[in-house]
């Protein structure tokens, strides 16, 4: 049976451009990376979101800037400058469930408006020569509202279809609906990617065999406190716990090594963007070592306690 595809999904201030980097280099198995979404704010693009998306910034092998717009026109002023650094496929983000967005009728903000989905889809064919995807949720409020959009989905040039089995609603609380993912796959004309709660080697082989249609696999948070899954799934076989936190070590190294040279605010800036990570990276490890890390003030003592902690299997 062939292998799924794994795609890296997007999280705002975690997949940047280091760790995607980092990740490619010590872990690999991800076969298509996503950028955090790209949006156009106060008359232009971000700046931080214009260097993660810079080729120089970029080593990974297959990279899809994502971006998030609320109409077509508004897209195009952020698609201008992602073609213009050479990209030939980038993803709409109707998946994105911050209240702020959702607001201002973006992300899954969209999904009870076909119309409006109509109207954000047109870009598409205004930029012929770029293949675009879509990543969604089964809706904002409930399951229904992804098959009243299929009828707009089918008829759009769309490479693949990403969703997430829940609902705008939900966020990433509560189980996932596969019976309503299923539903909506069944008559989806482009090829279905899986989304929500991928989390070890066993549920991505229990997606292959279960649901054959489908192309590849989204991972995000599973990948985050795991990321030798992909890899594992993609070898065939586990990794050695020594092996699992060596390479864990090297990607942290290698994070901290760039953050140390790129940001200038200090140890305390520095120590908030390394301390995000501990949110979903390596769970399971030791838990006062895990508290340790997001209670220390000085860089000295959270490396001393990341060592701690990888260390400690």
């Amino acid at each position: 049976m062939e292998r799924l595809k794994i795609y890296m999904a997007p999280l705002q201030g975690l997949t940047e451009a280091p760790y995607r980097n980092a990740f490619e280099k010590h872990f690999g198995g991800v076969d298509v990376y996503y950028t955090p979404f790209i949006r156009w704010e106060h008359g232009g693009l971000r700046r931080k979101d214009v260097r993660d998306l810079h080729p120089d910034a970029n080593k990974v092998g297959h990279l899809v800037p994502q971006i998030i717009a609320a109409s077509a026109e508004e897209a195009e002023l952020i698609l201008d400058q992602v073609v213009s650094y050479g990209y030939q496929e980038v993803d709409l983000n109707m998946g994105c469930a911050f209240p702020m967005l959702v607001k201002k009728g973006k992300g899954c903000g969209l999904l009870p408006e076909p119309e409006r989905v109509r109207g954000l889809l047109q870009v598409v064919e205004r930029y012929p020569d770029i293949s675009f995807s879509v990543k969604m949720r089964l809706g904002y409020e409930n399951a229904a509202e992804c098959m009243e959009l299929l009828p707009v989905l089918n008829e759009t040039r769309l490479s693949r279809v990403v969703v997430h089995a829940r609902t705008g609603r939900q966020q990433y609380k509560g189980v996932c609906d596969r019976e309503a993912f299923l539903r909506f796959a069944r008559e989806c004309r482009h090829p279905v990617v899986y989304n929500g709660d991928v989390t070890t080697v066993e549920f991505l082989s229990e997606l292959q065999r279960g649901m054959p249609f489908l192309e590849g696999v989204m991972m995000g948070r599973g990948l985050l406190a795991a990321p030798w899954v992909a890899i594992e799934y993609h070898e065939g076989a586990a990794w050695s716990m020594e092996r699992r936190m060596s390479s864990l070590r090297a990607l942290h190294a290698d994070l901290l090594d760039h953050y140390v040279q790129t940001l200038e605010g200090g140890e305390k800036q520095l120590l908030t963007k390394m301390k995000a990570f501990w949110e979903y990276i390596y769970p399971e490890g030791d838990r006062k070592c895990r508290k340790k890390i997001h209670k220390v003030q000085k860089v000295a003592d959270y490396t001393q306690a990341v060592f701690q902690l990888l260390s400690g299997y």
